[in-house]
């Protein structure tokens, strides 16, 4: 178990973290949000031990960070924002050393990188200096030193930056593989990761907690929850949609989008049957139109929630 108490972390007169509280169990995975500058990474680094807090407490498994730090250690996998690492290094080279610190030693070592270089698919790469290798080898290499010593806890700063879908898709079923019986906090800008991976979201702007609930439920907070959006083949189709459509309209005016022959129509307050009555419209009139009912929309969702918290600061 992981327990955040009223943490704060001051730089001058800058207050990164100002009383945020959290506490995460094993099993769950949680996505860290906010826009830049919002306290994600410092928050990180203090749970890592990386860095103090200026007040306020942090417990891993009841130990105390700050007065136990090679401890809770043991204990964590970090994969800092930017993928450090010894550019001189080959990847194996460096991933032996990593082993090394983390108190393995001989077949344990071998083990341990057979294991990560393939969960990474490394193997390509082994024997390269990291300074040359792309981003996304990079970002790969710096998980499989997050793992190698197969940590209760995982700690991972934007894991999925610069690389490509299929590398992201294999990521995230690594996290979700791991998640069963471990604690894993992503922070990431990706919001499609938060419904991919995350059981949790929890959202800070200025080093606060602004929400702290299932990606599920900040779905429904979207004007685009329970919407449903109509996509045409040709502008003809599209015309028709548009004034067929018309009397169904209860809830907000629809969002057209011309180009793609496209437009969402939201419900009302008590309107709870709006895809019905849009699929026996369709079947009734014979339109051909692709029929999307939505789930809600994170980005809308986020943009509200951190826009609102600058108003009221």
């Amino acid at each position: 178990m992981i327990e955040v108490n009223h943490l704060v972390k001051k730089f001058g007169s800058l207050i990164a973290v100002d009383h945020l509280s959290l506490k995460i169990v094993p099993g769950e995975v949680l996505g860290f949000l906010g826009p830049n500058g919002a306290g994600k990474s410092t928050t990180m680094k203090i749970l890592t031990g990386y860095l103090k807090p200026t007040s306020g407490t942090v417990k891993v498994n009841g130990l105390n960070v700050e007065h136990d730090p090679v401890s809770v250690k043991k204990l964590i996998g970090y994969l800092p924002e930017g993928a450090p690492a010894y550019e001189e290094m080959t990847t194996r080279g460096f991933l032996t050393f990593v082993a090394e610190l983390r108190g393995y030693v001989g077949s344990e070592i071998v083990a341990r990188l057979d294991h990560v270089v393939d969960a990474m698919s490394l193997s390509s790469v082994l024997d390269r200096r990291i300074e040359t290798l792309s981003k996304g080898f990079k970002r790969r290499v710096g998980l499989a030193q997050a793992i190698i010593h197969d940590p209760n806890i995982l700690i991972l700063d934007e894991p999925t930056d610069g690389l490509d879908p299929n590398q992201k898709h294999q990521v995230r079923e690594l996290i979700r593989s791991l998640s069963k019986d471990k604690i894993i906090i992503v922070s990431t800008h990706i919001l499609e990761e938060v419904t991919a991976v995350c059981s949790r979201a929890v959202i800070i702007a200025d080093g606060k907690v602004l929400e702290d609930c299932e990606p599920s439920a900040l779905e429904t907070k979207s004007k685009y929850h329970g919407a449903v959006t109509l996509t045409c083949s040709c502008e003809s189709d599209f015309a028709k949609i548009r004034t067929a459509t018309e009397a169904l309209v209860a809830g907000p005016m629809p969002v057209v989008d011309e180009a793609a022959f496209s437009m969402t129509l939201f419900q009302g307050e008590s309107d709870q049957a709006l895809l019905l009555r849009v699929t026996k419209l369709l079947d009734e009139t014979g339109i051909a139109a692709e029929v999307v009912s939505e789930k809600g929309r994170l980005d809308e969702v986020f943009r509200s929630i951190t826009k609102l918290a600058e108003v009221s600061a």
